[in-house]
């Protein structure tokens, strides 16, 4: 089979893996009276993101080829994602937090770092075949995201949405993954002297960055625009999915298909990064991560202003927004931290602006959207559009912060 075509495959199942749950967990939780507790089951992926990744990456630098380490977690996350559905499964709307929680976060720290290695693997396997990664990566990963679609289509159309086959669905593709890793190219494990230290696989020194205004302010509001990242991951379905108990609003085919509806997200994220290099050159870095802040803003207020049946739009014009407000700041922010950092921890620094952003801040921003949830439930439900007002408010509080604190050195910008 064809090298690219292999290696899409690979990022295909990689992100179908995430997709089946991802969106739709909260469904789930709420169903069997969890929906207070959502906000720690995004929590954790941020936990883990945090540490695990770079345990990995030293393991698959010293002792384990990074391919076979990617099938073992896979493995591992499979497995555990199975348990927690068969706990599910049988316990029903009586399983306890603390079990299917512990099942799931065992899962989500055996995932996490499989999409550092995804990249390691596909990476080495370019390279050893004389091919150009800037080149011939990208339309490979785009399989990714295609990947996460169809995984979250197939289970709002099976309606696997609500329940624990969810799981089912996610685990299965991972150890179809575990044994996909055996027909992938070897990746070779570092020479002694190739070997990074741990405090340079955990990216310890790009935190000497924080002595520089710049680069301080950069990973401080890199952290407070995490906050956004999973709160409609965590929120948007089950918000969508209580339109259920009005009358008017329950043949709609946005309830009906709640993740459908929301994986044009995930489209509109495809096709946004063919719009960044337009936007870098017109605007430059930092208004381009402006335009990312502000679209948090409109992200948040059109999902609070809309409805499934005649404000549907609103609903569709959020999801399109989402590519903005995801891709721009990652994209721009990845290459701020390229043009203003020495080339010696240029590595660990991009890996402290994901560890902002992907760890700390997601972990905060999924424990606070639970508590604003929480504190406007009452008997009648949630007053789902004051959240996502607030939410709205506080994304928007960030840019405006952001365009009159961050004056970044032009003159690096332009090097």
């Amino acid at each position: 089979m064809n090298l690219k075509v292999r290696l899409a495959l690979l990022n295909y199942l990689e992100f179908a893996v995430w997709g089946a749950y991802l969106t739709c967990v909260g469904v789930y939780l709420t169903k069997i009276g969890m929906a207070s507790m959502i906000g720690y089951f995004f929590m954790i992926q941020g936990i883990v993101s945090i540490f695990m990744p770079a345990i990995m990456g030293i393991i698959a630098d010293r002792w384990v080829p990074a391919q076979r380490l990617l099938g073992l977690c896979h493995l591992m996350a499979g497995l555990f994602m199975l348990a927690a559905a068969w706990y599910g499964y049988t316990e029903g709307n009586n399983s306890e937090f603390a079990v299917l929680f512990s099942l799931y976060s065992i899962s989500m720290a055996f995932y996490m770092p499989t999409l550092a290695l995804t990249n390691s693997v596909a990476y080495s396997a370019l390279v050893k075949a004389g091919m150009d990664t800037v080149k011939d990566f990208p339309p490979i990963r785009v399989f990714g995201t295609i990947g996460f679609i169809c995984a979250m289509w197939f289970v709002d159309i099976t309606g696997f949405m609500s329940n624990q086959n969810q799981f089912v669905t996610s685990g299965v593709l991972s150890l179809l993954l575990f044994l996909y890793t055996f027909t992938l190219p070897a990746c070779p494990i570092a020479r002694d002297g190739d070997k990074q230290s741990f405090v340079d696989a955990f990216g310890l020194k790009a935190f000497s960055l924080f002595r520089h205004k710049d680069m301080a302010i950069f990973f401080i509001f890199s952290a407070l625009l995490g906050v956004c990242l999973q709160i409609t991951n965590g929120f948007a379905t089950p918000y969508i999915e209580s339109f259920k108990s009005m009358t008017e609003y329950v043949d709609t085919f946005g309830v009906q298909h709640a993740n459908i509806l929301y994986s044009l997200s995930q489209v509109s994220e495809t096709c946004c990064i063919l719009l960044i290099p337009f936007f870098m050159k017109r605007f430059g870095i930092k208004n381009v991560m402006l335009i990312a802040m502000f679209a948090w803003v409109f992200r948040f207020g059109l999902l609070g202003a809309g409805n499934p049946g005649n404000g549907v739009w609103l609903f569709i014009a959020s999801m399109i927004i989402y590519g903005v407000a995801f891709d721009f700041f990652n994209i721009s922010g990845s290459l701020f931290v390229d043009k203003t950092t020495d080339a010696s921890i240029r590595s660990s620094a991009q890996g402290l602006f994901m560890m902002m952003t992907n760890g700390v801040g997601a972990t905060v921003g999924a424990l606070i959207a639970q508590v604003v949830v929480t504190l406007h439930t009452s008997s009648e439900g949630v007053e789902w559009k004051t959240c996502w007002y607030i939410f709205a408010a506080y994304a928007l509080a960030v840019g405006v912060l952001f365009a009159l604190v961050f004056r970044p050195n032009k003159d690096k910008l332009n090097k």
